[in-house]
């Protein structure tokens, strides 16, 4: 039994395959050329890819990094999804808008995908299911926030763009994104939400996670302002699942492949 995943980040593109129970993993990332859409960037991986070259599996789960519009779920209508991610989104407008029932989170999770791309995939596979890049983060770590009683604010790193979360029992307290291309820009929006929350900088926790500066700038200025800051290793989250041994496989895609989404 083989499973794949293909995952697309904002400038990135990378394919996972599992085999037999799961342990076997394969991992390639994909050459992403700028100037060209996503779109014909993954025509071009079914060409030049050595695991999408191979006979694959009928399904294919897709993990998508795309502008997430967060509904409570006693609010959401699948009629008027579409409408509401216009108006969050006012770019991605042209884009088909999909979800997932986030229900530990009393959550509907809202995205898109460009129209193309999900024509490519629909012209190579028989059934795919889209799951937002964060959906196994978000979960991961709500798990987590039930450990202890100091309240937890958590920061993804990825392709220079920060996710930070925060969860209040059953429910996010906060969820938001920020673009982060320089390491002092993350300390800042990091900071920024650590007040906005009212978070204790004595007594509150920090969980940091994903592709973090080398040289852990950020890590170090922000241990300036907060006491309790922490650093998520996946070989150590995640007991030294064969995943984290790969090199180059982001966060997000590790923890779907152990926790599942």
């Amino acid at each position: 039994m083989r499973h794949l995943t293909l995952r697309l980040g904002r400038g990135t593109m990378s394919i996972l395959l599992q085999c037999g129970g799961g342990e076997e993993l394969v991992f390639e990332p994909c050459v992403v050329k700028n100037g060209m859409s996503m779109a014909a960037n993954l025509r071009e991986a079914f060409k030049n890819s050595d695991l999408l070259l191979m006979q694959m599996p009928p399904r294919v789960r897709v993990l998508l990094d795309s502008d997430v519009l967060m509904v409570p779920v006693e609010l959401f209508d699948e009629q008027t999804m579409a409408t509401m991610y216009a108006h969050a989104f006012p770019s991605r407008e042209q884009e088909a808008v999909f979800y997932n029932v986030l229900p530990d989170l009393n959550a509907v999770a809202v995205f898109s995908m460009n129209k193309d791309l999900r024509l490519v995939l629909d012209d190579h596979f028989q059934d795919v299911r889209l799951v937002a890049a964060m959906q196994p983060v978000w979960r991961c770590m709500h798990q987590r926030s039930f450990t202890g009683v100091r309240r937890k604010l958590y920061v993804y790193f990825h392709e220079k763009r920060l996710d930070m979360f925060s969860f209040q029992q059953n429910r996010f307290r906060f969820c938001n994104a920020y673009d982060a291309p320089r390491p002092m820009d993350a300390v800042f929006y990091i900071t920024y939400v650590w007040k906005q929350l009212q978070l204790q900088e004595e007594h509150d926790e920090l969980y940091l996670m994903g592709d973090i500066s080398a040289d852990e700038q950020p890590t170090t200025q922000l241990q300036r302002f907060i006491k309790k800051v922490m650093v998520i290793q996946p070989q150590v989250e995640f007991s030294h699942h064969p995943v984290t041994e790969l090199k180059g496989v982001p966060f997000d895609l590790q923890t779907l492949v152990v926790k599942g989404r």
